[in-house]
């Protein structure tokens, strides 16, 4: 029986990073959903049940950190990984103390990230290692 493919559940108000996002994640495999809003996001987490969401904290109707609250009072969302995207800076911000509290598995500043990085973060948090070879 194959393995099915994992799926990312992407929560970006900003749609070219949506779609960058979604582009390279699809390329490498992944099975990828869509939320413009940590509203729309919680729903469809608390719905689908994604193997990783990445998760934008600035954003429309309900923010990131406030989705991953709520999102964390929930049994299955309580284990869920869960990386942030951001344009805050930790250095500079007390928003850090909040991520910190909410258990994300990782978490990135965008303006200092490559998608690449992004990707093997995800590849290394939901991507079984292959037992070794005997």
């Amino acid at each position: 029986m194959p393995d099915s493919k994992k799926i990312v559940l992407i929560t970006e108000d900003e749609p070219p990073m949506l779609n960058i996002l979604t582009d390279k994640l699809s390329e490498n495999g992944f099975d990828t959903l869509q939320a413009k809003n940590g509203e729309e996001g919680l729903k469809m987490a608390l719905e689908h049940h994604p193997d990783l969401i990445l998760l934008d904290i600035l954003m429309p109707k309900m923010d990131g950190l406030t989705m991953m609250k709520s999102l964390r009072e929930d049994d299955w969302g309580k284990n869920v990984p869960v990386i942030i995207l951001t344009n805050v800076s930790a250095d500079t911000d007390e928003t850090l103390q909040t991520i910190v509290k909410t258990q994300p598995a990782y978490y990135f500043v965008k303006s200092n990230s490559r998608l690449d990085d992004i990707l093997e973060k995800v590849k290394e948090i939901i991507t079984p290692s292959s037992p070794p070879q005997t």
